[in-house]
């Protein structure tokens, strides 16, 4: 009797809050793991506070609904004034941009601080989400602990260090329901939604082979290999965390800042810097998945330790299901592909971009497949572009944000991120091989005769370290 007193008030106290026009529920009824209600500020974990981190941090300070609540980074200070950032980085003065932005309408507002971010989401119970913009070596391992830990979770590109990893992260971010995107921002312009539209639509006919190229080379010209220089104290870099899954190896100077994308046991070289990025609109266009061969060939000095100064790669796609047949052509340090002759003769190739070959013109973008341009004129004069197609962006970061509480999924989450990222990565792997022709079954996750390859798609952990 007292059960069926108690359930009768609450109903019509229930009913009573409702006529009066609105309703408190608890976030669980609303909504399954994770969820977050639209109204809700989402809360933000940073981990990696060097040059892209603050970068991206001061992307989420624009966003009204985002709230940066902890920070983690074993370096206190970068600075980077007179490098590629322009700026001062590290924990500590991240952490004051951001308490600085806040306190504009909170003086006494603070922000946790950590240096290991592992500690940090082990007393920051209360963060919806983490954003990683650690060096490549660290992505997965990054992303698998916040994922496990039930944060949304936003990861720079690209999304991991080896296909095995990539897989792995693909797998955990789908198990888990979590709203999730890698760092390729310009996935999100609008720019390259038109020329996916403009490929899709048949602008330039049938289009079977693509040229993609970048300017990117080496930081360190002068190495031929590990460096053998002076060493950085390891302590007061946080080593052990740089390192984190990768076997252990001196902390010299050469490696930092940035200058680790130079060398394979860190960073994946220009490749693995830009093909997320580059290599995005062909994948998006045509729907690829795995190439059934890929080479590419070192320009100029590299081995085992350490990246080229330049590379032709060639990525050769096979007709399968949605796939069609196609051919991409890629090139680093300064290389192009031959003028098409299409090109009117006051038209430059830019100094980044891409070329589509179709039967009927030519397609010549800019960075990420922004900005295509139909060639010849009056192809392009005729051309009467579709409607569009491809949801337009609110922003990458917006995107997430929005994922996060319940809209969409961000169009580049884990499960297409990791599939560019893997395409990335088989160019990468022909390249540590020496720039070696692979067969890849994909199925198998497999270079065909070449066990080799073995040591690449997973590589040795660090005990402690381990993925799962």
């Amino acid at each position: 009797m007292k059960q069926k007193e108690y359930s009768r008030k609450e109903f019509v106290k229930g009913m009573a809050i409702a006529a009066a026009g609105f309703m408190i529920v608890p976030r669980h009824v609303l909504g399954g793991k994770g969820f977050i209600a639209p109204s809700d500020k989402i809360t933000v974990g940073i981990v990696g506070a060097g040059g892209k981190g603050r970068q991206n941090a001061e992307a989420l300070l624009k966003l009204k609904d985002v709230q940066i609540t902890a920070i983690a980074d074993p370096v206190k200070y970068w600075d980077l004034k007179d490098f590629y950032y322009k700026s001062i980085a590290g924990r500590e003065p991240v952490k004051e941009m951001i308490e600085s932005h806040y306190r504009s309408g909170n003086t006494d507002f603070k922000i946790s601080e950590y240096t290991d971010f592992r500690e940090m989401l082990e007393k920051e119970s209360s963060l919806d989400a983490i954003m990683c913009s650690t060096p490549d070596n660290t992505h997965a391992y990054v992303s698998i602990k916040a994922l496990r830990a039930g944060k949304h979770v936003y990861c720079e590109k690209p999304l991991t260090h080896n296909i095995w990893e990539a897989r792995k992260v693909r797998e955990i971010a789908s198990e888990s329901g979590l709203a999730t995107q890698m760092g390729n921002v310009l996935h999100s312009g609008d720019g390259i939604r038109q020329t996916v539209e403009y490929l899709r639509d048949g602008a330039i006919g049938k289009v079977k082979e693509a040229h993609t190229w970048v300017p990117a080379s080496r930081w360190n010209p002068g190495l031929k290999g590990l460096p053998a220089g002076p060493t950085l104290d390891e302590r007061e870099m946080g080593w052990d965390l740089w390192l984190g899954p990768t076997p252990y190896m001196p902390c010299h100077k050469e490696y930092t800042p940035v200058a680790w994308r130079d060398f394979w046991a860190l960073g994946c070289g220009a490749l693995g810097d830009f093909g997320c990025h580059d290599l995005d609109a062909a994948t998006w266009a045509f729907n690829l998945h795995a190439p059934e061969s890929v080479e590419v060939l070192p320009a100029g000095f590299s081995n085992a330790d350490i990246a080229p100064y330049g590379e032709i790669g060639y990525y050769h796609f096979a007709k399968k299901g949605n796939q069609p047949e196609f051919k991409q052509v890629w090139y680093s340090g300064g290389l192009q592909p031959a003028r098409p002759e299409l090109l009117p003769d006051d038209v430059e190739l830019p100094n980044r971009g891409s070329l589509f070959i179709g039967k009927k013109g030519i397609i010549v973008t800019g960075a990420g497949g922004s900005n295509p341009q139909i060639y010849p004129e009056k192809r392009r004069e005729k051309y009467n572009p579709p409607k569009p197609s491809i949801p337009r962006s609110n922003g990458h970061y917006r995107d997430w944000i929005d994922a996060i509480k319940g809209g969409p999924a961000a169009s580049s989450n884990f499960e297409y991120g990791a599939r560019l990222t893997e395409i990335t990565l088989l160019g990468v792997l022909s390249l540590r091989l020496g720039g070696k022709k692979i067969e890849w079954d994909s199925e198998n996750m497999q270079v065909k005769g070449m066990p080799e390859a073995d040591q690449y798609l997973r590589e040795p952990v660090r005990p402690g370290w381990e993925m799962s």
